[in-house]
């Protein structure tokens, strides 16, 4: 089977090419991601703990679900396919916003990504794969918050420069 490529992109997120995942994360190169938050009706996130067999950040909790587009997949295609694949449910996805962010961690891997947040609203129990999660909680904003200040050590990098940088906006969110 051959190892998935990411797509590789400049500062402005524009493709420069293609490489494998794993040799993006061991020589830390910018490439494109996603970061999905679900929420339900009542306001509450779906948070997933990362499986312990991840090749990194295992046993962390963090946003619903996180992955890399394919070549020629647009954001809202990748994270139906992912949030399918890791937590067996689809939703309606909507583009919030991008930010670009680098974490050596202390595996000697680097995320180094252009990571493309969308958000989207379901209130059915997700029915996740054990090889990508082993929990998942719905946890009501400001209680995360509060704990993620108390707990850092608890959450994935990824999750805490989330909602340190969007924590009120996710907080004002609605369905338009």
């Amino acid at each position: 089977m051959q190892e998935e490529k990411v797509i590789l992109v400049d500062k402005n997120d524009n493709q420069i090419g293609l490489m494998p995942k794993m040799e993006a994360h061991i020589n830390g190169v910018l490439h494109r991601a996603f970061s999905i938050i679900i929420f339900n009706s009542d306001g509450k996130i779906l948070l997933q703990k990362r499986a312990s067999t991840k090749y990194h950040t295992p046993n962390l909790w963090s946003n619903t679900c996180c992955s890399h587009q394919r070549e020629g997949e647009d954001n809202i295609k990748a994270g139906k396919r992912r949030l399918d694949e890791e937590m067996g449910f689809v939703t309606k996805l909507y583009n919030f916003d991008s930010f670009v962010y680098k974490v050596k961690f202390s595996n000697g891997l680097t995320e180094y990504e252009n990571d493309h947040l969308m958000l989207g609203v379901y209130d059915g129990d997700p029915k996740p794969n054990p090889k990508e999660v082993d929990e998942w909680k719905w946890i009501d904003i400001d209680n995360l918050y509060t704990d993620m200040k108390t707990n850092p050590d608890s959450y994935t990098a990824w999750f805490r420069i989330i909602m340190n940088n969007y924590y009120e906006s996710l907080k004002k969110w609605k369905l338009q």
